[in-house]
């Protein structure tokens, strides 16, 4: 049986951007020009990871890309996933690439990312879809962090002692993983070159967003990916700018390093209807917000992954944490009263002291109480 080659770590290695995500490029490659946004043959083409991840009313939406890198005939990934998807499709082809101009204002050029292959089942783990996405081959499978070692094992995936101690603390918090392998022989067949991607549309539905950070962080390299969220409201950096209504635009997520809220703004005209009319992507809304992050900095700083709460707060937990737990288990820090992103500063000021002022009388007036019941 071929052995699909799984860079340290690599069992993990997923792009995102998305979404993440996202989602969410396998391997992220360093910043530098690349030739044309799309390859000749329709494949995208990106310089660095990028993930898009959607979420509304309960259904994410993932899309990343896959990558094909390295003079080998076999490359191979397995990655966590929050739950079982609903659906795993091709995803717009030039999507992500739109994302990048809308986001970036000065023009660019990128390279993209690629394909896969597929599985048997084993003994303990249990394989839930097959699908195929132009040269990827795509498995989710449920188990054990055990039985998916095994698995990935039994089915030519090389695991080393790092990889899979990797897929065991994902394994502790959810599952699902997906396979994928990249079935080099046709990518070749469809013109696909090395960095030639394919993008990938997961759909799942789960109570909050979820994007897999610690994925991406390759032993010895610096981790650089782009992550798009589209949310049905604005997305921040901390309690405190969402319960002031204060943008996070330009400010560092805490306790997530390299991780950076980079821009934002609602849904345009034209953007939406770039984007909504790419291949399988008419569930994009016209009425959602988008925010670019990110994330630049050592492989052994990326050991996080990353959640948004129901008011839009982005939270980080360790890699391993249940995917749920990584929203669910923090606690708010948010101020009692919450104002809309964009209340002029001398409002937010006044309000504060406002509420300050109110919040010290009813202390105060608590404590005078309780001496003149003590006076009848």
């Amino acid at each position: 049986m071929p052995r699909f080659t799984i860079h340290s770590r690599a069992a993990l290695k997923f792009a995102p951007a998305t979404l993440a995500l996202l989602l969410l490029a396998i391997q992220a490659t360093p910043a530098a020009a690349c030739g044309s946004l799309l390859a000749p043959n329709g494949a995208i083409r990106l310089s660095r990871a990028a993930t898009l991840v959607d979420w509304h009313d309960g259904v994410e939406h993932y899309m990343t890309s896959f990558t094909y890198q390295g003079n080998v005939d076999n490359v191979g990934w397995i990655v966590p996933l929050p739950a079982n998807p609903e659906k795993i499709e091709e995803g717009g082809g030039w999507t992500l690439q739109r994302l990048v101009r809308e986001t970036h204002p000065l023009p660019q050029n990128f390279a993209l990312e690629g394909d896969l292959r597929a599985p048997q089942a084993t003994a303990g783990a249990q394989v839930l879809q097959q699908v195929r996405v132009q040269a990827l081959d795509i498995t989710v499978v449920k188990g054990s962090g055990d039985e998916i070692v095994q698995w990935g094992r039994d089915n030519g995936f090389f695991i080393d002692k790092e990889t899979e101690e990797h897929l065991l603390a994902y394994a502790k918090g959810s599952p699902f993983f997906m396979a994928a392998k990249y079935d080099t022989a046709a990518a070749r067949a469809r013109g696909q070159l090395q960095g030639d991607g394919a993008p990938v549309l997961i759909t799942l539905r789960i109570p909050h967003p979820w994007i897999p950070f610690e994925i991406l962080a390759l032993d010895g390299q610096q981790t650089q990916a782009d992550l798009f969220l589209l949310t049905d409201t604005p997305v921040y950096a901390s309690d405190f700018d969402s319960s002031v209504g204060k943008s996070s635009v330009g400010a560092d997520v805490p306790t997530a390093a390299g991780l950076k809220v980079a821009f934002q703004e609602k849904m345009n005209a034209a953007l939406y209807k770039d984007l909504s009319t790419d291949k399988n992507m008419g569930w994009v809304r016209s009425d959602s917000w988008l925010t670019y992050l990110t994330l630049d900095a050592p492989d052994t700083k990326v050991t996080y992954d990353m959640g948004v709460s129901s008011t839009g707060v982005i939270r980080i937990a360790p890699f391993g944490t249940a995917p749920m737990a990584v929203v669910d288990g923090v606690a708010s820090r948010e101020l009692p009263v919450r104002f809309p992103l964009g209340t002029p500063q001398v409002a937010l000021t006044l309000a504060i002291l406002l509420a300050f002022g109110v919040t010290i009388f009813f202390i105060v007036r608590a404590a005078l109480r309780v001496p003149a019941r003590e006076t009848k």
